[in-house]
């Protein structure tokens, strides 16, 4: 029999055959039990002989015998209840250790309270127990990711910033510094023209480096989604083979990154129009006041359709959808938890990048101070951003990267893990996978090796 606390029923048998809770014959007054102490000193009655004696050979085990359901014999001062974990003030109806009224999977808690221990806990195969999750949880079981299965994640991360980062080094070293200026921005005699023209390099060289890390960011999640999806069940994956299972699904994934942010811009570009268009009327101030508030406004309808379609990728990499349904999915999964899935996920970006800025700031002074014009050019914004500077700083780039990608990959998957455990009961389909028998049929799992 298992005695794990939330399993099995420890003290649900009585000895002898009897029914919980039915009155039997009555112990013999000279014979202690584990749950009756011997009679005092100083009250009159024959002294109890040896107990190993008159001991019955079909007892159950000392730890789970159960509270006396006889009277106690005249004269003699009724025992308390038995002491040790689960017993409280009082006993519970048909209490047979307190642990008698819960009703399995799914159903009520019955007897189990604060003092009785509360529900058994869930099956737990993987870096996640199998129910709903709290967002402690979600973050713990991304970083249990990244620390149990370390060799595959932090390869998939590293590879992929290492070859990210090198595009955008060799991209700023030989291309963007050279046919790109932003020195009109800080001159205050620049002309228009001047402006308008240093404005826009500085537009190409940030967008071309956000696409390459975009890129990187795309196969990063595509790849780390398979690792943490096997996570759940505590299966292992090596990087051969998420790659494999994840390769027929990157261009949709490339797709579907591409349309969320298509739809963000044209987002945005209909709340400016309007003050662009009072600016050209000669509008002035009122049309640039008019295009600050028309991005504000929709800068937060492009927020909430970000976060409404933030669990489109795992949908896509784990169903195997379209894109158009991916994002359904998402959408269905999301709505009535708007604010649960965009503050974990906030916190979950937070974390990452301030965990990742201790390593890439120190990095970024050690690069200025090894160029031409110090850390002051890199406070001012004035220093030379040669190969030196490039390199140095990228080395730290790289390994920021290698903490952010598994971070929010990981809480992601799970978020979407989650809200299927909520709205679907995904947790029997996984413990099903995971081998996990008799999950959710009201009967209990044993431990291992009982």
């Amino acid at each position: 029999m298992n005695d794990t606390p939330g399993w099995a029923s420890p003290g649900s048998t009585p000895s002898n055959g009897q029914e919980p809770g039915a009155p039997g014959p009555a112990e013999p007054a000279d014979r202690p039990t584990a749950a009756q102490p011997s009679q005092p000193a100083d009250q009159p009655g024959p002294q109890a002989p040896d107990p190993g004696a008159k001991w019955s050979k079909e007892q159950p085990p000392p730890a789970q015998w159960s509270a006396p359901t006889g009277q106690p014999s005249p004269g003699q001062t009724p025992p308390p209840p038995p002491p040790g974990p689960g017993w409280g003030g009082t006993q519970p109806p048909g209490g047979h250790g307190g642990y008698g009224n819960w009703q399995g999977h799914g159903g009520g808690h019955g007897g189990w309270g604060g003092q009785w221990g509360g529900p058994p806990p869930a099956a737990k195969p993987g870096v996640i127990p199998l129910r709903p999750l709290g967002v402690g949880e979600i973050l713990d079981g991304a970083v249990s990711t990244m620390r149990t299965y370390w060799r595959t994640v932090l390869g998939i991360a590293l590879a992929v910033a290492v070859v990210t980062e090198i595009i955008v080094i060799l991209l700023q070293g030989l291309v963007l510094n050279e046919q790109t200026s932003a020195e009109a921005l800080e001159d205050p005699s620049a002309t228009l023209g001047e402006l308008t023209r240093a404005l826009g390099d500085a537009l190409l060289s940030s967008g071309v480096i956000f696409l390459i890390s975009l890129i990187g960011t795309v196969v990063a999640t595509a790849l780390l989604t398979m690792v943490t999806s096997r996570a759940v069940l505590g299966k292992t994956v090596t990087t051969g083979e998420a790659w494999r299972d994840a390769r027929p699904r990157v261009l949709k994934l490339f797709g579907l990154i591409f349309l969320l942010l298509l739809i963000a811009l044209g987002v945005a570009l209909v709340g400016a129009v309007p003050g662009i268009l009072v600016t050209l009327a000669g509008g002035g101030a009122a049309g640039a006041a008019l295009t600050v508030l028309g991005g504000l406004c929709t800068a937060v309808v492009a927020l909430w359709l970000m976060v409404r379609f933030s669990l489109a990728s795992p949908a896509l990499m784990l169903e195997k959808q379209g894109i158009v349904k991916a994002m359904s999915r998402s959408a269905k999964l999301v709505r009535g938890a708007w604010w649960r899935v965009f503050g974990i996920q906030l916190l979950a970006v937070i974390i990452a990048n301030i965990v990742a800025a201790i390593v890439v700031i120190p990095f970024a002074f050690l690069a200025a101070a090894l160029s031409g014009d110090g850390v002051g050019g890199l406070l001012e914004g004035t220093g030379d951003f040669g190969w030196t500077f490039l390199i140095i700083s990228g080395i730290g780039s790289v390994i920021g990267s290698m903490i952010t990608f598994p971070i929010t990959a990981g809480v992601t998957v799970l978020l979407y893990i989650d809200q299927r455990i909520r709205r679907e009961a995904l947790d029997l389909e996984l413990a099903r996978a995971a081998g996990v028998q008799g999950y959710g049929s009201g009967t209990t799992n044993p431990a291992p090796g009982s």
